[in-house]
């Protein structure tokens, strides 16, 4: 650089951004053009193999959800940017737009640049591209499962399209809203997003606005991107960098597990630190409490989980036992799946025993192999409040549905259940990436090793799904709740394999005394 360039990029802080930022993407370890073409080749496999099939299959087959007028799809709407604009929120908690490479942050902040320079133009960016993505997320979600788009001549398709628009814009905006200002600022987002959503919904199927749900959408939707936006922005240049750098460390660690080695370490770095309750775990005298209460105090160690939980358990069971008692296959499968989903994030975030029964099983018992009641510690827990969560949930939602025709959906939501504490066991028990995993797997259409690593980070999801399909496929119910046990003895057995032990030790050592 001569000393008039240098003189020219000191003058303008945007220049001596940009020429910092084009400085660390040329250095030597940054990704080459080999890597970028390899990952691309690898999106086309997978396009080609999985996902044009599925969008065939799903495109042949009638629609998940039906939206035949403005007054049905604009509650749809509105769930769909409320959840949205949660998600963004959340995210910006913990992965935010602003989080840097560390080496790269370090660099801005060892300048005389203030953060509105060098954050805020990092943040457009970032933004634009967040935008963008759920503006095609939405889009292709509403082409598969609705048929908003199968009949031009209602003329929702365009509505549909502005309001995806909207969504972009408002869940781009709230990801940075949700890093750059307080937990309290959050909440009260979040509050005024649903009464707002509910408001809107209740005025578009009353009628009142004549068929212009949807536009009453889009415009809530633009307003709230552009009065978000202003206030978050201007909420950048008083960011505490500190704890920005504490971030951006994490994330890091973070991404470099997800791409070596496995992700339930990545996540693990954003496990919250239990809090409080520590002298509830024992008695006046000194002895431990019961398994039961030890858990129970343990989860409550640990508030935004134990909330998480308490929200989504009885929620998913809900669902499942509404998607099991509609005639309508469309809905069932949607509220079914949803619904087990609901429930095996639940059922992770209730307790931390999952990981303590792994750790049994793995690492050699401190008092040697004569003790008892492992099983009673680790699995008492999380099953009880599982069970009593969704229990009483299901059961609320099968007296709104009466009369029923037998016991059939008794049957098929006890079977969830049970397939879905089967799918938590097989991915808790799960430790490092198998190196076997790495192996190339030769096809015609070339090495999908990556589909089997992709695949194994996200068992116990893949499991809860393809169960919930078979299940949905069987004849009677009483089959799907036999194939549910199957489905979860299979796992069970994976999951005590991944720990090292076959059946004959572990039924050895449960039975010593």
């Amino acid at each position: 650089m001569t000393t008039d360039t240098i003189t020219e990029v000191e003058a303008d802080p945007r220049a001596r951004v940009h020429a910092v930022r084009h400085r660390y993407a040329h250095r030597g370890d940054s990704t080459t053009v080999q890597d970028r073409a390899y990952t691309v080749y690898l999106t086309v496999i997978l396009g080609a193999v999985y996902v044009v099939p599925v969008v065939y299959l799903v495109r042949t087959t009638r629609a998940l959800l039906s939206l035949e007028s403005a007054e049905a799809a604009t509650p749809v709407a509105c769930l769909v940017a409320a959840a949205a604009v949660w998600g963004a929120q959340l995210a910006g908690r913990f992965w935010g737009p602003l989080v840097l490479k560390p080496f790269l942050l370090h660099v801005f902040m060892s300048t005389d640049l203030s953060p509105t320079h060098y954050l805020g133009t990092i943040a457009r960016r970032r933004l634009v591209y967040a935008g963008l993505g759920t503006l095609l997320a939405v889009c292709t979600a509403t082409f598969l499962g609705t048929d908003l788009f199968d009949h031009p001549g209602r003329g929702l398709a365009p509505q549909g399209v502005a309001v995806a628009v909207g969504i972009g814009a408002v869940a781009s905006v709230t990801w940075l809203w949700g890093q750059v200002r307080t937990v309290r600022e959050n909440v009260l987002l979040a509050s005024a997003v649903g009464v707002t959503a509910v408001v809107v919904t209740l005025l578009g199927r009353t009628g009142l606005l004549a068929g212009g749900g949807l536009g009453l959408v889009t415009g809530v939707l633009a307003v709230a991107a552009a009065v978000l936006g202003r206030s978050a922005f201007r909420s950048v240049r008083t960011v505490d960098l500190a704890r920005l750098a504490r971030e951006s460390a994490r994330a890091a660690e973070a991404q470099t597990f997800a791409w070596t080695g496995t992700l339930h370490h990545a996540l693990d770095l954003y496990r919250p630190e239990p809090s409080g309750l520590t002298t509830a775990l024992t008695r006046p005298d000194g002895r431990l409490r019961g398994h039961l209460v030890q858990g129970a105090v343990r989860a409550l160690r640990t508030k935004g989980r134990a909330i998480a939980a308490a929200v989504f358990l009885p929620a998913g069971g809900a669902l499942v036992t509404l998607g099991v008692t509609e005639p309508d296959a469309g809905p069932v499968m949607l509220s079914w799946a949803a619904g087990a989903v609901a429930v095996y994030w639940g059922s992770g975030w209730v307790g931390e025993t999952w990981r303590g029964l792994r750790d049994e099983l793995t690492l050699a018992p401190l008092y040697g192999e004569w003790w008892g009641g492992m099983l009673a510690r680790t699995l008492a827990w999380p099953v009880v409040a599982v069970v009593a969560s969704v229990g009483p949930a299901s059961g609320v939602t099968v007296l709104t549905r009466l009369p029923l025709d037998d016991g059939g959906p008794v049957l098929l939501t006890t079977g969830t259940v049970v397939l879905v504490l089967g799918a938590r066991f097989l991915r808790e028990m799960k430790t490092n990436l198998p190196v076997e995993l790495l192996l190339p797997i030769i096809t015609p259409l070339g090495d999908l090793s990556a589909l089997r690593v992709f695949v194994w980070q996200f068992d116990g999801l893949f499991v809860v799904l393809i169960g919930v399909l078979v299940m949905n496929g069987m004849p009677t119910a009483p089959g799907a709740a036999l194939t549910a046990l199957g489905i979860t003895a299979c796992c069970v057995w994976a999951g005590l394999r991944r720990t090292g032990w076959s059946l004959r030790p572990l039924v050895t050592r449960l039975g010593r005394v």
